[in-house]
C-alpha cells in the first residue's frame, strides 16, 4: 500500500509522543508537528479509515500493527541518519532536519547498505 510523507511523519510523531507521553492525542501531535489542530484531525481519520491508528472514545490515539510497523521503520531511519549526520560532524538540529528529508526517500536498499556501513564506521574502536 502507497503511504505518503505526511502519514509517515504522523505515525512517526504518534509513535514518539507515546514513548515520552504514554499517551497521544491530536493537540499533542499538533504542538510536536506545528500543524493545526484541524489539519491533524483530517490526517487521523485517514489513518482511523486506513487501519493504521486505532482512536480510544476519550481520544487517545494507538498505533495499530501496520501503522506501528511504518513509524518504527521510520523512526529508525530518522535516528541512524541523524546520528551518522552527527559523527560526520553536522550539528544535532540540523542532522536532525537533514534527517527528517532524506528517511523518507531511500530505497530500502539504499538504507540497508547504509546501516551496514554506519554499525561498521561508528563501531567503538574497542570491538575491532
Amino acid at each position: 500500500m502507497q503511504i505518503y510523507e505526511s502519514a509517515e511523519d504522523y505515525l512517526e510523531a504518534i509513535l514518539v509522543i507515546g514513548q515520552r507521553r504514554g499517551t497521544v492525542r491530536s493537540i499533542d501531535i499538533a504542538n510536536e508537528l506545528h500543524f493545526s489542530k484541524p489539519s491533524v484531525s483530517v490526517a487521523m481519520k485517514k489513518l482511523r479509515e486506513s487501519g493504521h491508528i486505532g482512536m480510544d472514545q476519550d481520544g487517545a490515539i494507538r498505533l495499530l500493527p501496520s501503522g506501528r510497523a511504518i513509524a518504527e521503520q521510520i523512526y529508525e531511519r530518522h535516528r541512524m541518519l541523524t546520528d551518522f549526520f552527527v559523527f560526520l560532524g553536522v550539528d544535532e538540529e540540523t542532522a536532525a532536519a537533514d534527517a527528517c528529508r532524506v528517511e523518507h526517500d531511500l530505497s530500502a536498499e539504499t538504507f540497508g547498505k547504509l546501516k551496514e556501513h554506519i554499525r561498521e564506521t561508528m563501531r567503538p574502536r574497542a570491538e575491532n
